[in-house]
């Protein structure tokens, strides 16, 4: 794509799409997501977009700038659901763990979109709506500017990469995810205590554990160190 975005009131196709749907940045946007959580980042292209919805890949050009501008809109797209119905308590924590597993669950939905956008920064109206929330649920509760940025930039990025790094694992194929959950009970659950006395005397525990995401627990650990820093 090239950079000839048309201004927003101008937008507005004429005719419908083969489909019989107008063209709109929020169904492009829709059946970007469609398209790589069905075929993965491959699907992210003019070609395809322009055939999936019914209309001239040139006409997208009216609303992204590139590929990487709707990427862009995307990962904002995220960011905007995991705020859909989200309401401050005034409980501090409460309203942090809310946040972050929200977050963490938009991304895991889709696993395919999260690995090409859970490392981006937007700029763009959710973004900015989420930063926002985040720096005043932790001023309101007191903490300094000082600690608040550095604990506002440890709560995203560990949102962020726990989602990424559990999108990943949802993402592969399914023999590889099988054989990568298989390894627990095949490898380790075979170790004996007289090399390996700490994984045997833990394995069921560590087996059953391993099955799901790390995330909330280390939200909660990073929630109880910043308890630790209120004045």
């Amino acid at each position: 794509m090239v950079e000839r975005v048309v201004p927003e009131g101008l937008r507005r196709r004429r005719r419908p799409t083969k489909q019989g749907a107008v063209l709109s940045e929020r169904l492009i946007i829709e059946t970007a997501l469609r398209l790589v959580g069905e075929h993965g980042a491959d699907a992210l292209s003019v070609r395809r977009l322009g055939a999936a919805l019914g209309s001239d890949p040139s006409s997208l050009y009216r609303y992204f700038r590139n590929t990487d501008d709707l990427l862009l809109a995307l990962a904002d797209e995220f960011v905007g659901r995991a705020q859909e119905g989200w309401r401050a308590t005034g409980d501090w924590r409460a309203d942090l763990r809310d946040m972050g597993l929200r977050i963490h669950a938009v991304y895991l939905a889709n696993p395919q979109v999260a690995l090409l956008a859970a490392h981006r920064t937007t700029g763009r109206a959710h973004e900015t709506a989420a930063v926002e929330k985040i720096l005043g649920i932790l001023r309101r509760a007191g903490f300094p500017d000082t600690t608040a940025v550095p604990l506002y930039h440890a709560f995203v990025d560990q949102a962020l990469a726990f989602a990424a790094l559990d999108a990943a694992a949802l993402a592969l194929p399914e023999p590889a995810r099988v054989a990568d959950e298989e390894v627990w009970r095949a490898s380790y659950g075979r170790l004996p205590p007289e090399t390996h006395p700490n994984i045997a005397a833990t394995f069921p525990l560590l087996a059953a554990d391993m099955r799901g995401s790390g995330y909330p627990f280390a939200l909660d650990l990073m929630l109880d160190a910043a308890a630790a820093r209120l004045p």
